[in-house]
């Protein structure tokens, strides 16, 4: 007992000496110099300002915030938390800080930071395309390839060819500086055929969908249709950015070579890799050299694919279909990397959409609402049915396939990602890509609402249950990928 006494009179003396005598010197010698005119100017000037420095740290402090109460306040509502964090971002640009308290965000994210702030978000979409191809590998066919089939390429083709159409009447309005229509009218195509792969994915571990025909289903047809519309607008931008057919035709050839060789070789070449790793010890340095030997590759592929005329992430995306999917270290080590982006650095990437972004000045006016309600109307009507009638000519029940096509409804952030593309390459401008986030937003949002509406009978489960894989953000690993078993009869 007085052991212990003593040690708790040791452990006293120990505070007073080293943390409070230190803080009294401090506040002593603060009071000292106060009254020097010189020092108490500098003084106000570091109270009352920050140096670049500062104000980029405060800005990171406010976005990862702002995001992660949008995320749960999102959760809450029972909405995917992916739509909370996107409607921070837009609460932070001029939509609503900008126009309430304009003085606020000037402060909070001056002019100096926002380069810094733009290069976490690129090198979030960068690590979060290559988890994104990650998930594209993973899915597997067992026993009902044509009906996926069938249900992929309606999910795709359906609300593909009515947004070309749609896009028709609209170039004239909404074309953005490149004025090029064929571009204009394929990228409309490609904003409403996408499906959010990451959304989707979460949004089956919630409702604990993974493991029904419905949710195997949707995502493969979403992996399908996703890999579809990225090859398409590589494409465009390749003809946006070539000089000349020739041009077009040389990076065209380039970006082929290269696809061939990472799905061919390098897919090989990594995967016996990481056979001869399986036996090897271990540890957090192995997996920290991994990670960052693979961070490097990310980046240096995704440069490599922007000096032949394809946009950066493709390359990432193509790191990710490449990445071996079966083996327990790589996975681990592509898991941390790809949940760093989608927690930590994606809130950049809606912070600085949100900031091309003004919400609350788009002029509401007779073209711009028939030109909402048309893309609304065929993005919702033509990517849930479209799916739907496939499967029901497959074999599927009314009901069971409606609640199909409602899952591959979802398309938020992946369309965020496309639609930045397209307005950053002058395809559209600044009011279609307001209007199209608006689509996303509403079409990812409706999702649960009418799942909950269809009723949990409306969905079948499989014969055989696989482990979904699906990650705490809603990724879904290649090495937990489902597999798609036959329905039964």
């Amino acid at each position: 007992m007085r052991e212990g006494n003593r040690f708790g009179k040791r452990r006293w003396a120990a505070v007073v000496l080293l943390v409070t005598v230190p803080l009294a010197v401090i506040a002593a010698a603060t009071a000292l110099v106060t009254g020097q005119p010189s020092l108490a100017k500098g003084a106000a000037n570091s109270a009352h300002g920050l140096d670049k420095g500062g104000h980029f740290l405060l800005a990171v402090a406010a976005i990862l915030l702002a995001a992660y109460l949008g995320g749960l306040l999102a959760d809450r509502l029972g909405q995917p938390r992916v739509i909370g964090e996107i409607c921070a971002g837009l609460a932070l640009g001029p939509t609503l800080l900008g126009r309430f308290a304009p003085g606020a965000g000037d402060w909070l994210f001056p002019a100096g930071a926002l380069p810094m702030l733009d290069g976490l978000a690129q090198v979030g979409l960068v690590f979060f395309m290559f988890g994104v191809g990650r998930e594209l590998t993973g899915m597997r066919l067992r026993g009902t390839g044509a009906q996926a089939l069938l249900v992929s390429q309606a999910s795709l083709l359906v609300p593909f060819a009515a947004g070309t159409a749609a896009a028709v009447p609209l170039v004239g309005e909404f074309a953005g500086q490149a004025d090029d229509p064929v571009a204009f009218v394929l990228f409309v195509g490609c904003a409403l055929s996408v499906t959010a792969f990451p959304v989707l994915a979460r949004i089956l571990t919630d409702l604990r969908l993974t493991r029904t025909r419905q949710g195997q289903l949707s995502l493969f047809a979403a992996a399908v249709g996703d890999g579809a519309v990225w090859l398409v607008l590589t494409g465009i931008l390749a003809d946006l950015h070539g000089s000349g057919p020739a041009g077009v035709l040389w990076n065209g050839l380039m970006a082929a070579v290269i696809t061939v060789f990472f799905l061919g070789p390098l897919r090989k070449g990594l995967a016996r890799w990481a056979r001869s790793r399986a036996g090897a010890a271990e540890g957090v340095e192995s997996d920290a050299t991994t990670m960052v030997l693979l961070a490097v590759g990310i980046a240096a592929t995704a440069t490599l694919t922007t000096l032949i005329g394809v946009h950066q992430l493709i390359g990432a995306l193509l790191v990710g279909l490449a990445w071996p999917a079966g083996n327990a270290r790589a996975a681990r080590v592509a898991d941390r990397l790809s949940g760093t982006a989608r927690i930590v650095l994606l809130p950049f990437f809606f912070f600085g959409f949100g900031l091309t972004i003004d919400l609350g000045a788009l002029d509401f006016d007779r073209t711009s609402v028939l030109a909402l309600v048309t893309l609304l109307t065929l993005g919702v009507v033509t990517k849930i049915f479209g799916p739907a009638l496939s499967a029901v000519l497959t074999g599927m029940p009314g009901r069971s396939a409606l609640t199909l096509g409602v899952l591959l409804n979802a398309r938020g952030l992946t369309e965020l990602v496309v639609l930045q593309i397209g307005y950053q390459a002058g395809i559209i401008d600044q009011r279609l890509l307001s209007l199209l986030t608006i689509v996303a937003l509403v079409t990812t949002m409706m999702t649960r609402p009418l799942l909950r509406l269809l009723g949990p009978d409306a969905v079948e489960p499989v014969l055989a249950a696989h482990g979904d894989g699906a990650d705490e953000r809603g990724g879904v690993s290649g090495r937990g990928a489902p597999e798609l078993t036959p329905l039964p009869r």
